[in-house]
């Protein structure tokens, strides 16, 4: 069944209704007070969360020069990890299955074969054991595990998810580390932030984020900065949905109205250009880079605690640092984000600007190194309904099946 017509002019009313009331001309003008007086830096109980790396500025390049310029790095590899999706079993396992892949451009189709497998299970029952060493197989081309999770009362779907997708990506990251000789792109952020972020819910999840194998996760990724700092090969974090929120957060906190439902917005804002009221669409518009030492990012700030684990380089070196791009051909937002051992050398930051802004603009969308991994990565929704079929053949339990199995079948997204 469709809307009928009026109640589609019912709720343009409703929208015009609310638009009387959103002035988004003071939008623009406090985020253009928010990176003029509040960003250089943005401090928070003392410490300064948000700091420009050299200069602060908002840029512009032709799409059409940018994809026409030389890339710095002649080769190029991404990194990206797919998943079943949590499910739940009637014999009381929760599990999901990860697999890792790496891309390259151009292509090394011996690397693409390649594949790091991760099932994350979690069971109530305490006396089950799970072999937990890594096997190979595929002619020892992949490697596969099982990782037994941490019991938890509640969300057992969220942690076999996090931990399967973050140590598949890590490991398979850390096996081909030196295939990777000029650039590698981690499609999404450049620590797992998902998990970090348990720190800051509820006290289960907050007690489990500091336990070993949680906390082993994360040390992978520390040590991965390590191999590539070592390597002299930058790391890159591409996120292409952002959602970071506390330079808003933090404004909030210190009486600044602000609207943005999250940081990303607020760039949005800053970079879009419009005239005449059309959106102007020849130029990619992007920030100059920033520290990053808030939300999840504190973790791993020279001044956190980063879980307690051994940092073998000076602890600054691993902090996040950021550049905000936004695409007006597709009215999308994209964050980059390196670690500062890379970014602190000028014309490395540079190079990696240049990198992302001639892929993005060349592919109209994320760089090709990342739309490959991710094609590698992903587990369609047909597949994912014939794996739960065969693991329940596997289990002899069915996997429970929700109202949304039923209304959008059984390889319904999540």
């Amino acid at each position: 069944m469709t809307l009928d017509p009026v109640h589609v002019d019912g709720i343009a009313l409703l929208a015009s209704a609310i638009a009387d009331n959103v002035d988004s001309g003071d939008h623009a003008d406090l985020a253009r007070t928010t990176w003029d007086e509040w960003l250089d830096p943005l401090r928070k109980d003392g410490r300064k969360v948000i700091e420009p790396l050299g200069e602060k500025r908002l840029r512009a390049v032709g799409v059409e020069d940018a994809a026409l310029t030389d890339a710095p790095f002649p080769t190029v590899h991404g990194l990206d990890s797919g998943t079943i999706n949590p499910t739940t079993f009637k014999n009381g396992l929760v599990l999901d299955v990860a697999q890792a892949a790496m891309a390259s451009v151009p292509s090394d189709l011996d690397l693409h074969r390649s594949r790091s497998l991760v099932a994350t299970v979690h069971a109530n029952d305490v006396t089950i054991r799970f072999p937990a060493d890594w096997t190979t197989y595929d002619e020892g081309y992949s490697r596969r595990r099982i990782l037994h999770a941490p019991r938890v009362n509640r969300y057992a779907g969220e942690v076999v998810h996090e931990l399967a997708l973050y140590l598949a990506e890590s490991e398979h990251a850390l096996v081909h580390a030196n295939t990777v000789r000029d650039l590698l792109f981690l499609d999404g952020p450049l620590y797992p932030n998902r998990l970090l972020n348990w720190q800051d819910r509820d006290a289960e999840l907050r007690n489990l984020a500091s336990e070993a194998k949680p906390r082993s996760i994360v040390e992978r990724y520390v040590r991965l900065v390590e191999q590539f700092v070592s390597n002299d090969v930058p790391l890159v974090g591409f996120i292409k949905t952002p959602a970071a929120r506390h330079i808003t957060q933090t404004l909030r906190e210190k009486g600044v109205d602000a609207p943005w439902v999250n940081d990303a917005v607020l760039f949005r804002r800053l970079l879009e250009r419009r005239e005449d009221g059309e959106r102007l669409t020849d130029d990619l518009t992007f920030t100059s880079w920033f520290v990053s030492r808030g939300g999840s990012d504190r973790t791993l700030a020279a001044g956190g605690d980063a879980l307690g684990i051994e940092r073998r380089l000076d602890p600054e070196r691993y902090e996040v640092t950021f550049f905000a791009l936004y695409d007006p051909r597709s009215d999308l937002l994209y964050r980059v984000e390196a670690p500062y051992a890379f970014t602190r050398d000028p014309e490395t930051r540079r190079a990696l600007t240049t990198q992302v802004l001639h892929d993005v603009a060349s592919a109209r969308g994320p760089p090709p190194a990342v739309a490959k991994a991710d094609e590698l990565a992903r587990i369609s929704a047909h597949e994912k309904a014939a794996l739960r079929r065969k693991l329940e053949d596997r289990f002899d339990s069915e996997y429970v099946r929700t109202y949304d199995d039923e209304r959008w079948g059984d390889g319904a997204e999540y």
